[in-house]
């Protein structure tokens, strides 16, 4: 089912490409992933293909593993900081609790993202002014715990909010929370609703309601900004 194209906000270019680049890493959350996608996806339907959403890592073209049942996801591009529009980072799936010398939990495969190339590609990403970072659930964590968000305003899923304080961010519990240039999303299904805002603050709010209404979803809870 395809999306008529609308208008667009005044002052955005039919011209300008937008990039949307969801970032896959080893022990994704494949939710935290497809919600966004699809609802971006729609989006660029509603806008004529102004905006072009893909599936990237740090390391380039790959298949990545998730942290459900071993679910794989095909990353068709490299992350790349330089093109103007969305870097979504997801969460992690996999057990809470374990050994960590044995078991992959979710804080073991979020701490790992800070030990890969995703790192030195998000602070770019965060330093131009043309993109806007945006997280699911833990994803905010996996920043944070790599020392990216140091003194912003961010959410994370409810279980991690204790420790996303302690990297130094200003907690917010909201589902959605606008810092500007950095949006956050709580639990797995605030990725419908992140994804949802961020159409609606590109965009305006008939691209959004139109995505809404294909998806049969009202967004839900507050936006902070």
């Amino acid at each position: 089912m395809a999306v008529g194209r609308l208008s667009t906000r005044s002052g955005l270019a039919d011209d300008v490409n937008v990039y949307a680049q969801i970032v896959l890493f080893d022990g994704f959350d494949p939710l935290d992933v497809i919600a966004p996608f699809e609802v971006l996806a729609a989006g660029s339907e509603a806008v004529g293909g102004q905006l072009e959403v893909e599936l990237v890592s740090a390391e380039g073209p790959r298949p990545v593993v998730s942290g459900t049942r071993g679910l794989v996801l095909q990353a068709t591009a490299q992350l790349d900081p330089s093109k103007p529009g969305f870097v979504v980072v997801p969460g992690a799936s996999g057990p809470i609790d374990g050994d960590p010398d044995e078991v992959d939990t979710i804080p073991v495969l979020l701490a790992r993202f800070g030990e890969t190339r995703a790192v030195p590609l998000m602070r770019e990403a965060m330093a131009n002014p043309d993109v806007t970072v945006a997280t699911v659930c833990g994803g905010s964590l996996a920043l944070a715990m790599a020392g990216l968000l140091e003194g912003r305003n961010a959410v994370t899923h409810r279980l991690g909010m204790d420790v996303l304080e302690a990297t130094g961010v200003s907690v917010v519990h909201a589902r959605v929370v606008d810092d500007g240039d950095l949006v956050t999303a709580g639990g797995v299904t605030s990725g419908l609703d992140l994804a949802l805002h961020l159409l609606d603050r590109t965009y305006g709010p008939r691209v959004a309601l139109a995505v809404e209404s294909l998806f049969a979803y009202e967004r839900r809870g507050t936006v902070w900004t």
